[in-house]
C-alpha cells in the first residue's frame, strides 16, 4: 500500500542556527511571543538584536497551558494591532509555541469568542487572514515547532480545544540547542519525555507509516540513551544537541500520526489534577506499551526495533527509565483511585486522540 508522509516545515537545526533569523523572515515586521523569563534569560535582547527595527512589539506573558481565560485579551489585543507584523516569532516551548498558533488564525471579527466557537464545532474552517509563523524552540520536547497542531485549555470549564490547520504549520523552525542550557532538570525531563511519548505514540498509532517510525524508533534510542546524562549534567552541550535533535525526530514522526491513548489520558490528567504535561503523557508509557503490544503484528516488529527485546523486557525497561528519571508510573501515585483511573481510561479512548490507539480492545487492561 502506498505511504504517505508530509511536513512543510523548513527546519534549521543546530548551535547557532538563531543566527540564520533575519534571512528566513526577510523583510517582515515581526511580533515576538514568549514566555516571561526569556528577558531575564537574555533571549530577548538575543531577538532584539537580530531582528532590530524589524521588530514591533513582544508578547511576553505566555504561562504554561495556554488557557482561554489569559488569550482572550492578548488575541483581540493582537488583532486589533494586526498592522504591526507580517510574522509572529514564537519563542519558547510548547506553550509558547501553541499561542502563536491561536494567535495567527484571524476571525473575521477579531474576537477570541469567534475562534472557540470555530474550534468548538470540531469542523474544518478557513481562518478570515492570517500570519506567517517562525517557531523558535527552547526546550527539547514540545515538537510543536514542526507539526501544526496547538493545545487551548479552558481550566474553569474542564475543557480543551485541539487547533490544526493549514496555516498553523510554521513555515520554518529555528532548532537551536544553545538555546536550551538554561533549562533547569525538572523541565528537561518533563519536557524530554513528552518527547519520548510523541515518538512511541506515533508507533502505536492507526496512521502509523515507515517514514514515521524511522523517526520514532531513532527517537526512542537517543532519548532512553541521553535523557538520564543529561539530567545530571545540564550544562553539557553536546547532550543537549542530541536530545534537541531527538525531540525533533519525535514531532516529525508525529507530525503525521497525531499521538494517541496516552497523550488522550493525559489531558484528563492535567486538566482534574494538574499535572504537568510531560508527566501527565509519559507515566502510562509503560502500561499502554503492554497494551499496545501484541495487538497489531507489524506494529510489534516496529517496537521491537524500538527496544531491543521482547515485550516483557520492553515494559519493565519502560517502567525502570521513567523510575531512573523520579516518575511515577501508576494512578494511584498521583491520588487517583483505580475507578477514576478506569473512568479516564474509557473516556480516552472516546476522543480523537484515544481513536487512534492501536488496541482499542485492550483499553480495560491498563486499570
Amino acid at each position: 500500500m502506498t505511504q504517505r508522509f508530509c511536513n512543510p516545515v523548513a527546519t534549521h537545526f543546530g548551535p547557532g542556527s538563531l543566527e540564520e533569523l533575519p534571512r528566513i523572515i526577510g523583510g517582515a515586521k515581526v511580533v515576538v511571543v514568549t514566555f516571561p523569563e526569556a528577558r531575564s534569560l537574555g533571549l530577548v535582547k538575543k531577538l532584539e538584536d537580530l531582528l532590530g527595527e524589524q521588530l514591533g512589539y513582544v508578547i511576553e506573558n505566555v504561562h504554561p497551558n495556554p488557557d482561554v481565560a489569559q488569550l482572550a485579551a492578548m488575541y483581540e489585543h493582537f488583532w486589533q494591532n494586526a498592522d504591526a507584523c507580517d510574522t509572529v516569532v514564537a519563542l519558547g516551548g510548547g506553550s509558547a509555541i501553541d499561542t502563536a498558533k491561536a494567535l495567527i488564525v484571524g476571525t473575521a471579527g477579531g474576537s477570541f469568542d469567534e475562534l472557540l466557537a470555530l474550534l468548538a464545532s470540531g469542523k474544518p474552517f478557513t481562518p478570515s487572514k492570517i500570519k506567517t509563523l517562525i517557531a523558535i524552540p527552547t526546550t527539547a520536547g514540545t515538537g510543536s515547532e514542526v507539526t501544526p497542531w496547538a493545545t487551548i485549555w479552558d481550566a474553569a470549564k474542564q475543557k480543551k480545544y485541539s487547533l490544526h490547520l493549514d496555516c498553523t504549520w510554521p513555515k520554518a523552525a529555528i532548532v537551536d540547542p544553545e538555546l536550551m542550557l538554561t533549562l533547569p532538570r525538572s523541565i528537561t525531563v518533563s519536557t524530554g519525555l513528552d518527547a519520548l511519548s510523541h515518538a512511541l505514540e506515533s508507533i502505536w498509532n492507526v496512521n502509523a507509516n515507515p517514514i514515521s517510525d524511522t523517526f520514532a524508533i531513532s527517537a526512542i534510542h537517543e532519548i532512553m540513551a541521553c535523557l538520564p546524562l543529561l539530567a545530571k549534567e545540564l550544562d553539557n552541550k553536546a547532550l543537549r544537541s542530541s536530545m534537541a535533535l531527538a525531540a525533533m525526530k519525535a514531532g516529525l514522526a508525529f507530525s503525521n500520526t497525531k499521538t494517541a491513548l496516552a497523550h488522550s489520558i493525559s489531558y484528563e490528567m492535567t486538566l482534574r489534577h494538574g499535572l504537568p504535561h510531560g508527566i501527565a503523557c509519559s507515566f502510562t508509557l509503560p502500561l499502554v506499551l503492554g497494551m499496545a503490544w501484541g495487538e497489531c503484528p507489524d506494529r510489534d516488529a516496529v517496537l521491537q526495533q524500538a527496544f531491543n527485546c521482547d515485550r516483557k523486557t520492553a515494559v519493565a525497561r519502560l517502567r525502570d527509565f521513567l523510575h531512573q528519571l523520579e516518575v511515577r508510573t501508576e494512578f494511584s501515585d498521583y491520588g487517583v483511585s483505580g475507578e477514576e483511573a478506569q473512568e479516564m481510561v474509557q473516556h480516552a479512548m472516546q476522543g480523537a486522540r484515544g481513536k487512534n490507539f492501536i488496541g482499542a480492545k485492550a483499553a480495560v487492561a491498563l486499570t
